[in-house]
């Protein structure tokens, strides 16, 4: 399974950084696009560079789609391509994996209707579905996480779906999670 991280300027540091980088030590195969040529710059000025550009994305490429929260979901959810981007892996029974503000993009398209799922509490809607006060939430084809906090859990239940549960298990001794 390869996985399709996109990100702008105000990117969460840690759900983004943290994330692929557990990701990366299970040999997750990850493409990161941004919406600004090769480079983004996080809500805390670090950038980030040799990135793929946004425009250049094959969708059908991915089997699930990685998106981090922070301010950047403003941007985001302002941008049809992108928004079109998740229609499709939902429309085709994909992986979307979102994190903090990021379910909140879901929510606003109709995807959480009837799932279970968490989001940075202070952003809960009524998206239709039930809101779970959690760090965590696997509904079916859908990944939810609260917050900065649960990066590393977000990321290892991205990497049991990408690669296994021996894998997952593996990276976790490794790490001495």
């Amino acid at each position: 399974m390869k996985v399709l991280c996109i990100v702008t300027n105000g990117f969460e540091e840690v759900e983004f950084v943290g994330t692929v980088g557990i990701l990366r030590r299970g040999n997750v195969d990850i493409d990161i696009f941004s919406f600004h040529n090769n480079k983004a710059i996080g809500r805390y000025g670090i950038e980030v560079s040799n990135l793929y550009n946004f425009k250049d994305i094959d969708v059908t490429k991915y089997d699930l789609l990685l998106i981090p929260g922070g301010p950047e979901y403003v941007e985001m959810e302002s941008n049809k391509e992108f928004l079109n981007i998740i229609k499709y892996f939902f429309n085709n029974n994909k992986y979307i994996a979102a994190i903090c503000a990021g379910p909140t993009i879901l929510g606003h398209l109709g995807i959480l209707k009837n799932k279970k799922y968490t989001c940075f509490t202070s952003m809960n809607e009524d998206f239709g579905g039930e809101y779970v006060d959690t760090y965590l939430v696997h509904d079916g084809n859908i990944i939810t996480a609260r917050s900065a906090a649960a990066s590393i859990d977000f990321a290892f239940k991205i990497m049991e779906v990408v690669k296994g549960k021996e894998v997952e298990e593996k990276i976790k001794k490794q790490i001495y999670y």
